[in-house]
């Protein structure tokens, strides 16, 4: 599988990427009756109003599209998932992200972040699927006061950043509305 065949979707909250993302696996899954989507989903229910974001979620996703969770665990996910005719959609980094350096419990483990990022990175060039990545663009807004959060918004401002790299397209969403355009590998 080469980068071209991998897609980064980014936007603000609310701004339709998932609904994007759904829409791509709806039309991979109309091009050949033999392709399979699965998503992978990031997000744990730390509270009553996410646990009711996943529900609807879960809810709006189209008929025939499997769902594997792996709120850290991205790359075992895309390794056992990954296989020819399958789109895989990750929804969302932001969220991968924010288990890792923002743990219910215990302090962050940066090493294995960065370890787990690096593995991402090297498994998306060799992975049988293509991949939808699904991220929050959250670098827009004013310079956040304490220093976990930037330290947030940097990391996953280099995140994004780094599997565009990695991926042949790259989405902009402004109001339910995709900006797409193919990636420039030149600085």
């Amino acid at each position: 599988m080469n980068a071209s065949s991998h897609h980064l979707i980014v936007g603000g909250q609310r701004s339709g990427k998932s609904r994007h993302a759904e829409r791509l696996a709806q039309a991979w899954l109309a091009a050949d009756p033999a392709h399979r989507v699965t998503v992978v989903a990031t997000a744990e229910a730390w509270d009553d109003e996410m646990r009711e974001r996943i529900e609807r979620h879960r809810a709006e996703r189209p008929a025939g599209i499997d769902t594997v969770e792996a709120p850290r665990d991205l790359c075992a996910a895309l390794q056992v998932e990954a296989r020819p005719g399958r789109l895989i959609v990750v929804d969302c980094l932001t969220l991968w992200l924010t288990n890792w350096l923002m743990p219910g419990a215990g302090a962050p483990d940066l090493a294995a972040w960065q370890a787990e990022c690096d593995a991402l990175l090297a498994l998306l060039p060799r992975l049988p699927s293509p991949v939808v990545f699904v991220s929050n663009e959250v670098g827009w807004g004013i310079v956040p006061l304490s220093r976990e959060v930037r330290a947030f918004v940097d990391e996953l401002g280099r995140l994004n950043q780094a599997v565009a790299r990695c991926c042949g397209e790259v989405t902009l969403m402004v109001a339910g509305q995709p900006w797409t355009r193919p990636v420039s590998l030149s600085p």
